[in-house]
């Protein structure tokens, strides 16, 4: 790409990021209702009084939409239970306007580390393009718990690179107590050899899963599990950018599952046979935890940030940056389309996640060809060079 073209594509970034923003900024500055925070509230609350967490309650949200319908209670893991009591110290939409800002902090600090890492003329634009990202501006609107989970997923990643092992391993098994689809990234560090990171991963999260077992009992588990179980019908919508999505919005939802745990054998197999670096295992580990995922929402995009940054350079990738920016309002009105537009404008952000593990694959396949024929043409090198 020569610099006319880069300074283009880099021009198109900004002027999409910023019709993105101003587009986005009106839900939150001038929206009502307490979304997704009320449920959480209302799980906070339960749990606080002896009840069940995961049921409903006069705060749990009902999503009402044209083409869907569904209550929306709190699906996090029981440790969030006693977390979102915290979120009740206040009037619960004062709570919700000082967890935004929260939010915003972090999220701010994440985009902070990565400009550090990644400092070059063109991240201040990647830094724009961040704080239009839909996950983000739909996190907020919604009040969701994703933006600190975001930031130790980040730090995590740049501790990694800088081999700090124990302390990565400890953000990594946060994010997954949280969110469990992400125990994908520690299991393939482990098979690629990164052990340590690996084990206190899973052994800070097995920690942090215990509290709730202390404090609430085994039922708080079996009340999970019984919601997770009767959830399926989610997988249709148009913000789950998994395979699962995908397959359901093309009607054969069974075809999703298989995509996952094909994705999953694949790169279990890749990771024990031929040991890629740490960073490279961590990219496809994040990547393959929101496509093989059942509910992969487009706010676990922003988890991505890392690795889009890191391949900013590749063309395909900016392809992913831009597809990630559509307003998740104008994905949402694709709900009462025919289905073949559900299964293409109304599923950008899972084609964005295909493309980004195309780039992926393609990198790591060049690099491996290159490591061969290089290890090939040793002997040829070798032959050249000894004394006749």
């Amino acid at each position: 790409m020569t610099a006319s073209e880069r300074w283009a594509a880099n021009g198109l970034v900004l002027v999409l990021a910023f019709l993105a923003i101003r587009s986005e900024f009106p839900r939150i500055a001038y929206g009502d209702g307490l979304w997704d925070f009320g449920s959480f509230v209302a799980s906070g609350r339960a749990a606080a009084e002896g009840l069940n967490p995961y049921g409903i309650y006069p705060l749990t949200l009902r999503v009402e939409l044209p083409g869907f319908e569904s209550w929306n209670p709190n699906l996090n893991p029981p440790i969030s239970a006693l977390l979102f009591q915290l979120f009740d110290v206040a009037d619960p939409e004062t709570a919700f306007e000082a967890w935004r800002w929260i939010s915003i902090a972090f999220f701010a600090a994440a985009v902070l580390l990565l400009i550090w890492r990644f400092w070059n003329p063109q991240a201040p634009i990647l830094a724009v393009w961040a704080f239009a990202l839909a996950g983000f501006w739909d996190t907020l609107f919604l009040g969701q718990i994703y933006l600190p989970l975001v930031f130790a997923g980040v730090a995590a990643w740049l501790l990694l690179e800088r081999s700090h092992a124990v302390a990565a391993g400890i953000l990594i098994g946060v994010v997954v107590s949280l969110k469990p689809n992400f125990l994908v990234w520690p299991a393939l560090l482990f098979l690629s050899g990164y052990r340590v990171s690996a084990l206190v991963s899973v052994g800070t999260a097995a920690i942090v899963s215990a509290i709730p077992l202390v404090l609430y009992g085994p039922q708080i588990y079996q009340q999970w599990f019984a919601l997770i179980a009767s959830d399926s019908a989610r997988a249709f919508f148009l913000t789950n950018a998994s395979f699962s999505g995908l397959a359901t919005r093309a009607g054969v939802p069974m075809l999703g599952m298989l995509a996952g745990l094909a994705l999953l054998g694949a790169l279990a197999i890749w990771a024990y046979w031929l040991r890629p670096g740490v960073m490279a295992a961590s990219a496809l580990g994040l990547v393959a935890s929101l496509l093989a995922s059942p509910l992969g929402w487009i706010h676990y995009t922003l988890f991505l940030l890392p690795v889009i940054w890191s391949y900013w350079h590749k063309p395909v990738m900016r392809i992913v940056a831009l597809l990630l920016l559509v307003p998740v309002p104008l994905v949402i009105d694709q709900l009462t389309e025919p289905r073949w537009i559900q299964l293409t404008a109304g599923s950008v952000y899972g084609w964005a996640m295909v493309l980004c593990l195309i780039v992926l694959i393609a990198n790591e396949w060049r690099g491996q060809r290159m490591n061969s024929q290089e290890k090939s043409a040793l002997p040829r090198l070798r032959d050249v060079a000894a004394p006749s």
